[in-house]
This record gives C-alpha cells, structure tokens and sequence, in this order.
C-alpha cells in the first residue's frame, strides 16, 4: 500500500448520550481503586472519579443516569463524600437542582478523611483498649506473655495513631 492510500484507523466513536467516554471509565477505575484500600465503598469511588474529571457540575440525576447506579446509592455516596470534605455543591444560577463538584485540593481530601473516618475509629478504639485492659486485669495471670506483649502492641499502635493523624494534616500544610 502506498502511503497515499494508507488510512489511519478511524476515531473512537463517541459514546451515546448519558454513556461513559473511556477517559472518564480510566479516572473513575482509578478511584474506585482507591476507595477499595481505603475500605470505602465502590460507589463513592465512581461519583468522586466522575466529578474529578468532569468539566461541568453535576446533579445527582446526571450521576445516576451516568454510572448506572441507583439513585439511592448515589444519595447516600454524595452525603459520604461531603462529610468528607471531598464533594461540594456548586450553585448555578436558574436552577434549583444541586450541583456537586469534585474538592481537588490533596490538604482538603485527606483532612476529610482524617476526620470523617480515622479520628472516629480512633475515638470508639479508645473504647475498646479502655475494655481490654479491664479484661486483662481481671483474667491477671490466666493471659500469657505473649498476648500481653500483643495488647501492649495494641496500644501502642494505637498512640501511634493518634499521634500521626493530626501531623499528616500539617504536613499538608507545607505543601
């Protein structure tokens, strides 16, 4: 063939209305990725990933007619990711609908996250230690050593915890 008539391969269609472009699926793979290390449900990945990469605000209709989950999923995902700090409603003049964009600021994801999931799993942990020494006084010599060395490991982790969650949002601050 000759180059004159050699044809390059022919565009990507565009995807039908209401359907996922394949920039949008690789943005939303990505952080549904990370919502799974972090325990967190798949849905919140896929709206966060549709907002982040989304030019324009979106309604909680446009998200559900978009990623093909209920709408009640994607209340509920919306509520999660604003307490969050990860989601906020953007106001658009002549519509009385929500609009919601994706935070992008890394300092504001990740104090959301310190404080809407870690600081409240450290809180009821508190709880928790506080029981396991009370049962490790009352079972005195019936533990063994090394479940003691694991329940003191236990709290030091969780000192550790405590300690480290508020300086990673400083950290933040330096960058």
């Amino acid at each position: 063939m000759s180059p004159s008539t050699a044809t390059s391969p022919p565009p990507p269609a565009a995807p039908a209305a209401g359907e996922l472009t394949a920039l949008e699926v690789e943005v939303i793979d990505l952080f549904v990725a990370a919502t799974r290390l972090l325990g967190l449900p798949r849905s919140l990945g896929e709206i966060y990933g549709l907002l982040f990469i989304s030019p324009e605000p979106l309604t909680l209709d446009q998200l559900v007619i978009r990623l093909h989950i209920s709408k009640g999923s994607v209340s509920q995902g919306l509520r999660t990711l604003r307490t969050l700090g990860a989601v906020k409603v953007s106001y658009q003049p002549g519509d009385r609908r929500d609009h919601y964009v994706a935070e992008t600021e890394l300092k504001s994801l990740v104090a959301g996250f310190i404080s809407g999931q870690m600081l409240p799993h450290l809180e009821t942990g508190e709880a928790r230690l506080g029981r396991l020494r009370e049962l490790e006084a009352s079972l005195g010599d019936a533990l063994t050593p090394a479940q003691r060395i694991r329940l003191e490991k236990l709290e030091y982790w969780h000192h550790r915890a405590r300690t480290l969650a508020p300086l990673a949002g400083k950290f933040l601050d330096f960058q």
